[in-house]
């Protein structure tokens, strides 16, 4: 087995895989990213194309190992990519897909043509994709489906990049082939990698752009430098929060836990690691923190900003908080955003609670429930609606 350090769609991943591991089988096996398919496993149908250091490759005859540091990107990873949402609007419109199993291969390499063809001509879109196999449309639609993103993107002034990006020179995806016979090899920035199969965190908690933030507020009848003085209380702030836990005396440069998330029928514990930032004169602060879930093999990233602002003449403080992460793996595919809401809501709620009870003197016993679960959610929402019910029924007609 060979640990694998690797970026996948924009996060930094290490996992142990056999040598003999190709990277289709490494991003679905591994990562639970089941996004790329596997059709042919020769390297002729296109079903398997990602994005190797920002050039399309073949995965399913692309060794994991041999991608060391590279930058990979799925179909998943082009969630908010620009070219990819337009394409995938004119894929709908045009008829461009049916059974949708090609789709995802299909998708990177008109990503692709939309960045480097310079007009919508016909012929070339058809060379572009002859290495994408689609068995159901006829291609008819993908080809009009991709000129109308060309075309609309060249309307509103957007320039074809040259060779698509590509300022290396080498084999798709090599990402450090240099030109000239230069011997120092290009080599991508590397980042601090975070082991996606053991749990453990990095030594050092690296920054990151959260994929999704979530704004939350809520008061406490305490003075903001009470509350503040509170969240200097690592240990204290851990058990308000609900199913986490430290499993290391804690301190600001490093803190390490666990939380439990129950979603549905998947339990998962996010073993990992935090740093916590404060800021005195703007009664503010900042913590980062870093997990992996061994079960699902999901990982997560995650910061909460908070700020404290006076109410009532000081004698009260509102909290605002922001919530932002980025989560990989099984639990990216199930965990909904609606669903994730709810359950930021349900935990700012219950930390909101414990928070309180904890300044008033209350014990531990009294506090966070063993775990965050997606069940209560679920009971609270089925209570409101029957409540609702009930009163429209005893209302007067």
């Amino acid at each position: 087995m060979n640990s694998i350090a690797l970026n996948v769609n924009r996060r930094a991943v290490e996992v142990l895989a056999e040598p003999r591991t190709s990277l289709a089988d490494f991003v679905r096996d591994k990562l639970d990213l089941t996004g790329t398919h596997l059709g042919c496993e020769h390297g002729v149908c296109g079903a398997c194309t990602v994005l190797l250091d920002g050039v399309p490759a073949r995965s399913c005859i692309t060794y994991a190992v041999a991608c060391e540091g590279a930058d990979i990107t799925t179909i998943e990873g082009l969630d908010e990519d620009e070219v990819t949402v337009e394409l995938r609007a004119a894929f709908t419109r045009e008829h461009a897909l049916q059974c949708g199993y090609c789709t995802p291969g299909m998708l990177v390499s008109a990503r692709d043509l939309v960045l480097r063809l310079p007009d919508a001509d016909e012929r070339r879109i058809r060379v572009g994709l002859s290495g994408n196999l689609c068995r159901c449309t006829g291609y008819v639609g993908i080809v009009r489906a991709v000129q109308s993103v060309i075309e609309t993107r060249r309307a509103r002034n957007i320039a074809p990049q040259p060779g698509g990006g590509r300022t290396i020179l080498g084999p798709a995806g090599s990402g450090w082939a240099a030109p000239g016979g230069n011997e120092q090899p290009l080599r991508p920035v590397r980042q601090e990698f975070a082991a996606a199969s053991d749990g453990i965190a990095p030594a050092v908690i690296p920054d990151f752009t959260p994929a999704t933030v979530l704004e939350q507020r809520f008061t406490l009848p305490y003075a903001p430098a009470k509350v503040f003085a509170m969240f200097d209380d690592i240990a204290g702030i851990a058990a308000c929060l609900p199913g986490v836990s430290l499993t290391a005396p804690p301190s600001r440069e490093r803190v390490e836990g666990a939380i439990r998330v129950r979603l549905g029928p998947i339990a998962a514990v996010f073993e990992g690691a935090a740093r916590v930032e404060r800021d005195p004169a703007k009664l503010s602060g900042r913590i980062v923190g870093i997990g992996t879930d061994r079960r699902s093999r999901s990982a997560t990233q995650g910061e909460i900003r908070y700020r404290l602002l006076p109410i009532d003449d000081g004698t009260a403080t509102a909290v605002e908080l922001s919530i932002g992460y980025a989560l990989t793996g099984m639990l990216a595919q199930v965990g909904r955003p609606g669903l994730v809401r709810d359950l930021a809501r349900r935990l700012v709620a219950d930390f909101a609670d414990n928070l309180d009870r904890h300044m008033s003197g209350a014990s531990p016993g009294q506090l966070a429930p063993a775990e965050l679960s997606g069940w209560s959610i679920v009971s609270d929402i089925l209570r409101a609606r029957v409540a609702r019910f009930f009163g429209r029924r005893g209302e007067p007609g």
